[in-house]
């Protein structure tokens, strides 16, 4: 019996790009790991917890929109949380609305941790990926991953507060 419909092949182009992206996948968050936890003693995973907690009203999320701004299981974010909270970074409190849930919240430290974590944080991401591209690439490179994360998951990503009108000129260099 022969398949009507041939899984379809990596090869030629289609094999070069998804390696190249794959690779990224792999040494990216490597990379941005070791710095963080040079520079900060926190994990990348740890410092996106609490950049999103700088960023979000009164500095406060519900776990489970912090899970899903992570792309984690409630399970790993409690795990991050206690190491979090046992260096005094964020608080945990039943949520006073709805005691179904549980509140994420950043302690003054914990933005502290965040202000001292970004410099070096973001100093390499420019290192690594935006200086490396023109202005047209890094739009592009953001549509791109756009797509990509819309069709992994549809309901979309955390995004960051849109920056200040002067700010998005920088991009085209």
């Amino acid at each position: 019996m022969t398949d009507a419909h041939p899984l379809p092949a990596l090869d030629g182009e289609d094999l070069e790009t998804w390696s190249a992206l794959a690779t990224v996948l792999e040494w990216l968050p490597a990379a941005l790991d070791a710095q963080l936890q040079r520079d900060s003693q926190l994990t990348h995973f740890e410092y996106g917890i609490l950049y999103a907690l700088s960023h979000a009203p009164d500095r406060t999320l519900r776990l489970s929109v912090l899970a899903g701004y992570a792309n984690s299981t409630l399970s790993r974010l409690s795990r991050a949380a206690t190491r979090l909270e046992d260096r005094g970074l964020m608080r945990r409190e039943p949520d006073a609305r709805d005691g179904r849930y549980t509140l994420a919240i950043l302690t003054g430290p914990g933005r502290d941790a965040v202000e001292r974590a970004a410099p070096g944080h973001a100093q390499l991401v420019h290192d690594l990926v935006l200086d490396r591209l023109t202005g047209s690439q890094r739009r592009q490179l953001r549509e791109i991953s756009r797509r990509i994360t819309a069709a992994v998951r549809p309901e979309g990503a955390w995004t960051p507060p849109a920056p200040p009108a002067a700010a998005t000129d920088s991009l085209d260099r």
